[in-house]
């Protein structure tokens, strides 16, 4: 199940909110864990069962490792077989297929396996077990007594399947003490409308180009067909993921949380630097958090904070999916920010805005080139292609009519990776507060309508980030 799907926006939402609002303060994380579970095996029936049992096992090793905390060895020893037991249960269905085919490549054998769907959302949801794992184990939060609560945290089906990554300490208050409001849920449904339209109406209309362009033989497309294929998809997963993320904290806050920003315009960056601190927050400050500042950060010598830089950016390639292209991708922009920090630092602080925000696009742009592709060689080809090595003809018929068909969805997708929107919105809000008539909640009901009526006969309606 989606949020932008027909059933969920006019079924099981409702009811679901309906049962939340009904039920007292003591039962409401239980009707929250119960709709979770049907949100996740409406699906994959199968694997709510595993992820009954991890929450099951961490619940339990969660309390050993806090009751055997005055003995340090055997403290340890549990935290460390928790972490093995998460990480393994991950790598079991993300890459052990991975795994075995380079095996057989490099040393020629023919190891049969079959390869196994990949549970939704396994690493979000395993990356917030491991935080609060890790803040148990350092004595960061408390141990958590109440399974029903516990169980909440892991599957809480607004951000269950793509984020946030919500760590534990963030809402362990939350989870007992959060109040619902009126003036909340008001906030909650524009933000969820905000997301669902930028999902439904723009995602989902520019990402066909790419979809179109991508089906392409390389060798027939010309230069500007490639770019405006590749800068269709920049869009697309930015719109699509950031949509994702304004509905998972919309629908937060309609059930009393408050989950952190997970994007903050990230195409407006001036530099590579800026564009993660922007991009995928949640994920950045986890890695932070709990891979960077543990190896030493920047407090170490500068050859181990490169070390520092690579590491974290060969995991966070590796977190998004088991192909050699997510690997590439991570270690791209770890050269990237390194070349920013250790060469490049005081050169763009003295170069014009708009000049870093081109030279921070086309890498961005590039970097998703490897992102989106399915094997190594049709990004390189492309590539070739979108920088003229290939031969290609510069301009054709294909290409002007693909930008005289989207020239206008991509200025409205410029404008709305800008905040100006956004402010605009907001103002107008104010202004009209206390009105009957506020004309910002007859845009959002617009917008309501128009993704109603697109979801009704619409079969292209991809959530990229459900893959990892």
């Amino acid at each position: 199940m989606v949020f932008s799907s027909i059933i969920f926006l006019f079924t099981f939402l409702p009811i679901t909110l309906l049962l939340y609002y009904v039920s007292p303060r003591i039962l409401k994380n239980s009707v929250l864990l119960i709709a979770s579970l049907i949100f996740y095996a409406w699906g994959e029936p199968i694997y709510v069962f595993l992820m009954m049992g991890t929450i099951i096992v961490d619940y339990l090793l969660a309390i050993l490792i806090d009751k055997n905390r005055h003995e340090e060895g055997k403290c340890k020893s549990i935290f460390i077989l928790t972490i093995i037991l998460n990480v393994s249960i991950l790598g079991f269905f993300k890459y052990f297929g991975f795994f075995v085919d380079n095996i057989n490549s490099i040393f020629h054998l023919n190891i049969p396996f079959e390869g196994l769907a990949l549970p939704i959302g396994i690493s979000f949801y395993t990356f917030q077990v491991l935080s609060y794992i890790v803040d148990v184990y350092l004595d960061k939060v408390e141990v958590q007594y109440n399974i029903i609560n516990f169980a909440a945290y892991v599957t809480m089906f607004p951000q269950l399947v793509a984020g946030p990554i919500v760590q534990y300490q963030t809402i362990e208050d939350q989870l007992n003490t959060r109040q619902e409001s009126i003036v909340k849920f008001g906030e909650g449904v524009e933000r969820f409308i905000q997301g669902l339209g930028k999902k439904v109406l723009l995602a989902n209309n520019i990402g066909m180009l790419w979809t179109t362009v991508s089906a392409m033989d390389t060798s027939s497309i010309s230069v500007l067909t490639a770019w405006l294929g590749i800068i269709a998809y920049t869009f697309q997963i930015y719109f699509d993921f950031s949509a994702y993320s304004d509905m998972a904290i919309g629908l937060g806050k309609m059930f009393g949380f408050e989950f952190m920003e997970n994007f903050n315009y990230p195409y407006i960056s001036k530099s590579v630097t800026e564009f993660w601190r922007r991009w995928h927050i949640s994920l950045g400050t986890w890695f932070r958090e709990y891979i960077y500042i543990p190896l030493g950060g920047n407090r170490v010598s500068v050859p181990k904070q490169v070390r520092n830089i690579f590491v974290v950016w060969a995991l966070t390639g590796f977190w998004h999916g088991a192909n050699w292209n997510f690997i590439i991708w991570g270690l791209y922009y770890g050269v990237l920010l390194f070349i920013e920090k250790f060469v490049l630092k005081s050169v763009l602080e003295k170069i014009p805005d708009f000049i870093k925000h081109i030279y921070t696009m086309l890498f961005v742009i590039v970097g998703w080139l490897f992102f989106a592709s399915e094997d190594l060689g049709f990004a390189l080809n492309y590539l070739k292609v979108m920088f003229f090595m290939s031969g290609n003809a510069i301009v054709d018929s294909s290409a002007l009519y693909y930008l005289y068909t989207n020239i206008i969805l991509f200025v409205i997708l410029i404008i709305l990776s800008t905040p100006a929107v956004k402010q605009i919105l907001k103002n107008m809000a104010q202004k009209y507060r206390d009105k009957v008539l506020n004309p910002s909640l007859v845009i959002y009901g617009l917008v309501l309508f128009l993704v109603t009526a697109y979801l009704v006969n619409e079969t292209y309606n991809p959530f990229l980030y459900f893959r990892f």
